[in-house]
């Protein structure tokens, strides 16, 4: 059948035009009223001219946009430059994540300002679900202090007792109240560091008391919805939030009003690290510096094993680490250490006749153990029976629920709520882990490793390798040798060598070895190595 559009009744118009995949775009009514407005120029009240009903509506459309709203463009050109429009329109829109909530409890939020404590209890409920300890409020006063007035506190605290999570909640505390506006996180490595840094992001992303009375800051991270580089385009009121979220650095939202506004965390590692390039350039043109260093272990059980490891840490700690805040500015750091064994790096940062600045707090799980030794070494054998028959310890823990008074007399345990469930009490447990292994019990609950003879864990002894040498004299080549090899270790301002020969089947010969510069020559009148 076919269609006259010249002369086309209104009702078969509208009808043709919902025909399409759109569905219903109009109807006959509208159409009707369309045709009055356009008058003859489109038809009369029975037949209507379609061309021309469609340069009208297109005619009409332009006029309601105004003249100049499509920059001087016709036709399709008009059309796409109006579609792209709209789209950026849209996509400001999305990108603005105006307005802000409001603060839902500021009474909450102003009294844990002043008191870390407090903070803690509130905001972190999860983190924190036990009683604390004595050990814990001291430590929780030192950081308190530290954060607000400045200096340094080094804190050794036993292993699970929490203080990487007290550090990490500190910087949370210290960031969002503007105690501190740049905090920078240090670990033995830089994915040490990074962890802390996860954990913190983790905060702000997920717990749901810091977004009901800091909406300031942490409703712009929330937006993000861990689509990160959305940051680079998020606007507030029509100005961009400046926010960066990476795995090594993060900037809280600019915000009018805001005490975080623009606060900045980073993150590097103690060895191999840049902490003295650690800066932040803000969008007023000053060049910010931490104020608030937070160390998470500065040392590995490796590092801590070599004199000449743990002798440089411990001068990057006094050194570039107490220095990065730049001449003038006191800077607060706090430490969190494990002693690995005696005068390492965090041993030596603990001791105040060595490091008096640190004020180093040196917690244990014991501080001092049972008297009745005759029944817990019942009590040992019990448990190693039921261990090696495959059992879980009931027995033991049995015969310490009968005797409980008896082997509790003389003991006293720093945080008397630390105990596995299967267990009847702080004692028990710490009794438990020191028969598991007596040496590690002394090192991470103690903080008070023990003595270990050269030669132990790895380490040479004189007599060790006195026995490998081969008797020859030094500058001579075994006959049997048949290849040189020579080795340089570089160092800053020394060069370490050494002269091999090697035989057919591998067998090797020290032949020379030595250092550049001497090192028995005085500096004085050595050269130097640029």
């Amino acid at each position: 059948m076919s269609i006259d559009l010249k002369v086309m009744r209104p009702g078969k118009l509208a009808g043709l035009l919902n025909s399409t995949r759109l569905g219903e775009v109009t109807s006959e009514t509208r159409v009707r009223r369309n045709i009055v407005r356009a008058g003859l120029r489109v038809g009369d009240s029975t037949r209507v001219n379609v061309l021309g009903y469609a340069a009208w509506l297109v005619a009409a459309w332009h006029a309601r946009r105004g003249p100049g709203a499509d920059g001087g463009l016709a036709g399709y050109d008009a059309l796409r430059a109006s579609s792209a429009a709209r789209n950026r329109r849209l996509s400001a829109a999305g990108r603005d994540i105006a307005p802000l909530p409001d603060i839902a409890f500021p009474t909450r939020r102003t009294m844990c300002e002043q008191n870390f404590r407090l903070f803690c209890d509130v905001y972190f409920p999860a983190a924190f679900t036990l009683d604390w300890s004595g050990d814990h409020l001291k430590v929780i006063t030192k950081i308190e202090a530290a954060v607000l007035h400045g200096g340094q506190f080094a804190q050794a605290m036993p292993r699970g007792s929490g203080k990487t999570v007290l550090a990490e909640v500190a910087c949370v505390w210290a960031t969002l109240y503007a105690h501190r506006h740049f905090v920078c996180l240090i670990g033995a490595t830089a994915d040490r560091a990074r962890a802390m840094l996860e954990s913190i992001k983790t905060e702000f992303e997920c717990n749901e008391a810091l977004l009901e009375d800091f909406p300031a800051s942490i409703y712009a991270i929330r937006r993000l919805e861990r689509i990160h580089n959305r940051a680079g385009g998020q606007t507030l009121n029509g100005e961009p939030t400046r926010i960066h979220w990476t795995v090594d650095k993060v900037v809280m939202p600019t915000v009018a009003g805001s005490p975080a506004s623009g606060a900045i965390l980073v993150v590097t590692g103690l060895a191999g690290g840049n902490i003295r390039g650690q800066k932040h350039k803000l969008a007023d043109g000053h060049i910010a510096r931490p104020d608030l260093v937070i160390i998470d272990d500065p040392q590995t059980t490796q590092s801590a094993w070599s004199e000449s490891q743990s002798a440089r840490r411990e001068a990057l700690l006094a050194g570039d680490v107490l220095g990065m805040a730049g001449p003038g500015k006191k800077i607060a750091a706090i430490l969190c250490a494990t002693v690995i064994r005696p005068g390492d790096v965090a041993d030596n940062i603990l001791n105040r006749d060595k490091h008096p600045e640190w004020q180093g707090e040196r917690t244990k799980m014991v501080y001092a153990f049972p008297a009745n030794e005759r029944l817990w070494d019942e009590y040992a054998k019990l448990r190693a029976e039921s261990l090696k028959a495959d059992g879980d310890g009931h027995e033991a823990t049995d015969f310490y629920a009968a005797h409980q008074a008896e082997m509790d007399e003389g003991a006293i345990v720093a945080w008397p709520a630390r105990h596995n469930p299967d267990e009847v009490s702080a004692i028990q447990h710490a009794m438990n882990l020191k028969l598991r292994d007596e040496q590690a019990f002394w090192a991470e609950y103690q903080n008070e490793p023990l003595a270990v003879a050269e030669g132990d864990e790895g380490l040479l002894t004189a007599d060790q390798i006195a026995a490998k040498t081969s008797g020859r004299r030094r500058g001579e080549v075994p006959l049997g040798a048949n290849h040189l090899t020579m080795f340089i270790d570089v160092h800053d301002r020394l060069l370490y060598w050494m002269v091999a020969a090697w035989e057919d089947d591998f067998t090797g010969h020290v032949v020379d070895y030595g250092a550049y510069p001497d090192r028995f020559v005085t500096s004085a009148c050595s050269p130097t190595i640029g």
